[in-house]
């Protein structure tokens, strides 16, 4: 649809900012519910971040997600954050209420649930063991969204283990960290395995990982989506284990800021996934 003078504007920043599917995700939604509006790319350099956010309000634009490398700096940026960011650490999404202030805020965690919460049945990890692979943004986000859930401990294990130990010291809670050799060995009673590695990723390293010990009961989700169906998914689903993709989280975390801007609280639909990932051409 065409848009007016009246149109919302908001938009993703990010450098580089062309690999971001938020466009395509959110310029779906404003064309499916008939909104006057417009979602656009903003490539800002880091050392600009501070001059861009301050902008938004005087330009007009309703908000902004944030992708990579300006989560975390946006924390001292804006003038509030919400619980879920501020214990995350990281900002990827702003809001400009109505007195032009700036709201940071983060639904990555939110993303993860509902995503998983729609794939698999959820309630089978309530007050259960959890495994997670990884100690970078994502698994942070994931590991305080697993935390208000009401899962059990959860084990944690990265690559570099002075990474995940400082996690679990910010973090705080039933946190274990596990050496990444022993990884296998503690999906032992797991009911849910999340890899939030790159590993596994097109062009990246496979993950080894030995699934025997695991419940073939267990949930098993790798947040990457390229590809959807990773090689873990792919082992996970041969022995039985429910299994859960990463385009999920792509898309659920991106429904509270439509909401907040554009006034709509948006469904997120097979076509709607078809349409992002171009008809699953990843």
């Amino acid at each position: 649809m065409s848009i007016t003078g009246n149109a919302k504007i908001a938009g993703v920043i990010g450098w580089p900012v062309g690999h971001s599917l938020s466009p395509r995700l959110h310029g779906y939604w404003l064309d499916h519910y008939g909104i006057d509006g417009s979602y656009i790319p903003l490539a800002v350099e880091p050392e600009n971040l501070a001059d861009a956010l301050s902008a938004l309000s005087k330009l007009g634009i309703v908000g902004v997600n944030l992708t990579v490398p300006h989560k975390e700096a946006a924390i001292g940026l804006v003038d509030k954050v919400d619980d879920a960011a501020a214990r995350i650490g990281a900002v990827n999404t702003v809001v400009v209420l109505k007195d032009g202030s700036l709201e940071g805020r983060n639904t990555d965690g939110y993303g993860f649930i509902a995503s998983l919460s729609s794939s698999a049945a959820l309630q089978s990890v309530k007050e259960k063991p959890v495994v997670v692979l990884g100690a970078g943004g994502a698994a942070r986000s994931i590991i305080v969204a697993l935390q208000d859930y009401g899962v059990g401990s959860i084990r944690l294990t990265n690559r570099t283990r002075e990474r995940a130990d400082q996690m679990r010291e910010e973090i705080g809670g039933d946190i274990d960290v596990v050496s990444w050799d022993q990884r296998a060995a503690v999906l032992e009673d797991a009911m849910l395995l999340v890899n939030t590695t790159t590993l596994g990723m097109g062009g990246q390293p496979a993950l080894e990982l030995d699934l025997d010990s695991l419940p073939t009961e267990a949930i098993v989700n790798d947040i990457v989506y390229s590809p959807l169906k990773t090689d873990l998914l792919a082992k996970a689903a041969e022995r039985g284990n429910p299994t859960v993709d990463g385009v999920g989280m792509l898309l659920h975390q991106a429904r509270p800021g439509f909401a907040a801007w554009f006034g709509r609280e948006p469904e997120v639909t097979d076509a709607l996934q078809a349409h992002v990932l171009n008809r699953s051409g990843f």
